[in-house]
Formats: C-alpha cells, structure tokens, sequence
C-alpha cells in the first residue's frame, strides 16, 4: 500500500507528459506503471484506495478462504477488467514498454518478463505483488512465482544492463532508509517455505541485496547517472494499510515531491 506515493509521483509526470522510452516495475509498483504506460491519470491511486471499504479488496478473511489477503480475483479481474478497466488501446498507442519483476520461488532469482498485453499478462502483475506469507504462489510456465520485491525491490541494475544509461527511480521510503532483517518472521518463513530452499535464501538476504541497492543508487546520483524521487520521510503506512487519510496523504506527497524536483528532473533527461 506504500505504492499510493508512487501514484502521486506517476499522476504529476503524466501530467507533464514524461515518456520514458520503458519502466520497470515492481509489486505494487507493477500495477502503479501499468496505468502510467497507459496514461491512465488517476487510476493507479483510484484502484488503491476507492475499494478500501469493499469487503472482497482485503482482510483476513479472504486470506483464510483463499489464501490471499489481498482477493486476487477483485484486484486482478474485477477492476482491471470491469471497475476501472486498464486501457490497453492507450498502452499500444504510446508505445512505451513495461517490465515486471517476479521472483521465482525455484530459483530464488528475478525474472523481468516483458508486458505486451494489459489483461493477457495479468497473472504476472499479480506474481510480481504476491507477498510471502500473505499471498499464494503464482504458476506460470511451469514455475511458480512471489513478488518481485523479494529478489529484487529496485531494477536499476537490470535497467542498465538493458542499456538505459539514465534511470529515473521512485521510491516509497525515503533514501535514508535501511532495511533490518525481521528475525520474528524468520521461522514462519521457513515452515512455510521449506520445499523452496532458494526461496528462503532470497527472503534471509533481502535486507542485505536492498541496502546494498541503495548504496549504489546513491553512488549512482553522485554520477549523474540516476534520479531518485523519494518519501522525503517515513510515510506511516504498512503493507496492508487501510486507512483513508493516511493513503491519501502519501498520494499527494508523492505528487508534490515529484513536483518540487521537475526542474531538477528535466536538466536531468537533458543534460
């Protein structure tokens, strides 16, 4: 739900009509860019917080009937297709291409398969935000997948070994941040997960893999190479927060953040 900042970010530089030539998205982050490729404004903060009082959105109970707390069939059938329909036409005609990240839970690694069509591809977005313990593996191709964020929470990496030497990346915690190690969780992990020893693994560096991220997103500012926009603090928001106000806070720091750095931003792309 930390996403909502990402939403904000997404609706100014649609208004400014900022087209990068592909985007990189992860978990949340994933649906976020699916409605900024396809210039949807709005919506990426609309299908966070219009269903919040909707019992099929999330809770406890659709994790105990279906294993996922967020209800899977709602968030990736339901609204994509039905509420708020993504706009596939619009995805084409601007012509800018989405990558996802997904984890696969054999392997332990990221995978970055390419979005070619909104609905089609759905089963990815949901991969790419199917949080461990919350959500349910997603099969795909004969593996099965968590989200993104568990092998790899930031692509810049694989951004530039794709060959964009300019990377602008969105944030939702600020750059100060560091991610410690949940010990508390470490056994459910592991009883959970024991068929999956790679994943495990994946899960135990998470925090040491995302620390070392930005440390070498910060090198890369340094270099002029990368363009972060951030939090400017903690948002005081979890991963299945439902508070209201508290989200639409976060969107409307994401879009004033992102505007307070557009000057900053664009003698970036021009320079």
């Amino acid at each position: 739900m930390r996403g909502v900042f990402s939403a904000g970010v997404i609706d100014f530089l649609l208004e400014k009509d900022v087209r990068p030539d592909i985007v990189y998205g992860v978990s949340a982050g994933a649906s976020g860019a699916a409605s900024f490729v396809c210039g949807q404004k709005g919506r990426a903060a609309a299908t966070m917080i219009d269903y919040l009082d909707d019992p099929h959105f999330m809770g406890m109970k659709s994790l105990r009937k279906t294993g996922n707390y967020f209800n899977t069939d709602f968030l990736y059938h339901q609204i994509p297709e039905k509420l708020n329909p993504i706009d596939q036409k619009g995805f084409e005609e601007r012509g800018i291409r989405l990558k996802i990240a997904v984890t696969n839970c054999i392997t332990g690694e990221a995978e970055y398969p390419e979005i070619h069509h909104m609905i089609e591809d759905m089963d990815l977005f949901r991969a790419s935000s199917s949080l461990p313990l919350l959500a349910q593996m997603v099969p795909l191709n004969g593996y099965v997948y968590l989200d993104g964020g568990i092998a790899d929470s930031v692509p810049v990496r694989k951004s530039e070994e794709d060959g964009n030497e300019k990377n602008i990346v969105v944030l939702t915690r600020s750059l100060g941040y560091r991610k410690k190690q949940e010990y508390a969780i470490l056994p459910m992990i592991r009883a959970k997960y024991r068929r999956y020893p790679k994943l495990i693994e994946a899960l135990e560096r998470r925090p040491r893999v995302y620390n070392e991220t930005l440390e070498y997103i910060q090198s890369g500012m340094e270099k002029g190479s990368i363009f972060v926009i951030a939090p400017m603090g903690p948002l005081g928001i979890h991963r299945t927060e439902s508070d209201r106000s508290k989200l639409v806070k976060a969107y409307h720091e994401g879009y004033y953040v992102a505007e307070g750095l557009y000057d900053r931003l664009m003698h970036f792309l021009e320079s």
